[in-house]
């Protein structure tokens, strides 16, 4: 089984260096040409993996059979939704300032996640949340960021605290913010009614729509993962039935978390050498070569060798951000901020869901994690930000 990952890995590795030397010495121009029809071909992709050509892989239909080809076009699709903003972006007619051309833009984005998530592939679809990073470089408003995190934390809350008590802090934190700023409201009742409306939403969000969304969208998978990364059990209220009427076993992804911790610590300082990992040469780390794989660097190069990797992709990404802004082409600066964006992305979540800091939804360790069509599309990406590199001088659009 290893032999043939091996020679599967070894195969896509070298496709991917010879597309990159073709990208090398193709016209960056192309590449300014191409975005929307590939979007449109890639969105083509993502509805065919609905249909009976998608192939099912451990609970998600994100794959493609082509009979001699079988692949994942989300991943695919991350290349067509970068260049196609950056497109978009750089048109002279766009004003990123106006609500349209913002939602607009938005929609390059959330479309795909939409159908991936349809497809059960959630956290592939979440990848696609990294490109409001570049909006954000291009005049996206503080105010998004501020909404989006304070979604997040109320959305915490709500799993952290009952209902009640979390109505009452949220009635006393519009109480005292009201109080705070008496004197303005008497020249302004439009403070007061933001104020009202915040809450309502909060109240409306934690007590209704929440409870929902765990009862009736989210699998038993989602929210044991979610559970298990705050570190509870989960509610007798959000506990799924499978088909013949049994409670679905929960606690699995702590498990594999659990694992994987164990896996990191004991490799100790300097780890216990290349192949030499007891927890994961016997298999104790479920899908250690795919989503897990920084415990199987962690045990076999211990903290020294982790630190080394996280320094590497940290100068790779500065590296990229540096490439973005000495572009003179607004089409080739977003692009990049684009890629930086999708390589943080997947950073940040697979090593925090390896060491219990973020959910486990399956994403890939760049360029590391086996996968051939994730390989592809990481070396197509970075390959063709080096083409354009190399035209930097000109305006592309």
């Amino acid at each position: 089984m290893k032999n043939t990952r091996y020679a599967k890995q070894a195969i896509f590795l070298g496709a991917s260096i010879v597309i990159g030397f073709i990208i090398i010495f193709m016209d960056s121009k192309f590449f300014t040409s191409i975005p929307f029809l590939g979007y449109l071909i890639g969105m083509l992709f993502l509805l065919l993996a609905l249909t009976p050509l998608g192939k099912g892989v451990k609970g998600s239909h994100s794959w493609l059979n082509l009979g001699i080809l079988t692949f994942q076009p989300g991943e695919l699709m991350k290349f067509f939704t970068a260049l196609s903003i950056a497109k978009f972006l750089s048109l002279q007619e766009v004003n990123f300032s106006t609500l349209k051309h913002r939602l607009i833009c938005a929609g390059f984005a959330v479309i795909p996640a939409f159908i991936i998530i349809m497809q059960n592939e959630t956290g592939l679809a979440l990848v696609y949340f990294s490109f409001f990073l570049a909006m954000y470089r291009e005049g996206l408003p503080n105010i998004v960021l501020i909404v989006i995190f304070s979604i997040m934390t109320l959305a915490i809350a709500t799993l952290l605290l009952p209902k009640n008590i979390l109505f009452i802090l949220l009635t006393i934190g519009a109480l005292i913010f009201l109080y705070l700023v008496r004197r303005k409201l008497r020249r302004s009742k439009e403070i007061l009614i933001l104020v009202a409306s915040i809450w309502g939403f909060g109240v409306l969000f934690s007590q209704v729509l929440v409870p929902l969304t765990f009862k009736n969208v989210l699998q038993a998978h989602h929210i044991d993962r979610i559970y298990s990364l705050i570190g509870q059990d989960v509610p007798e209220a959000y506990i799924k039935l499978n088909k013949s009427g049994k409670k679905i076993k929960t606690g699995t992804s702590d498990y594999n978390v659990r694992q994987s911790k164990i896996a990191i610590a004991s490799g100790g300082i300097f780890g216990k050498g290349f192949l030499n990992g007891t927890q994961t040469q016997y298999n104790w780390v479920p899908e250690q070569g795919t989503d897990f794989i920084f415990c199987t660097i962690g045990e076999q190069f211990g903290f020294f060798g982790s630190l080394l990797l996280l320094g590497i992709y940290s100068v790779f990404l500065l590296r990229i951000v540096h490439i973005a802004e000495r572009q003179r082409s607004q089409f080739s600066r977003i692009y990049a901020y684009c890629i930086a964006g999708i390589l943080f992305f997947h950073l940040v979540i697979n090593i925090g869901m390896t060491i219990g800091l973020a959910p486990v939804i399956g994403i890939p360790l760049p360029l590391i994690s086996y996968g051939g069509t994730s390989l592809l599309t990481f070396a197509v990406m970075i390959f063709v930000l080096i083409r354009l590199d190399a035209d930097r001088q000109m305006v592309l659009r």
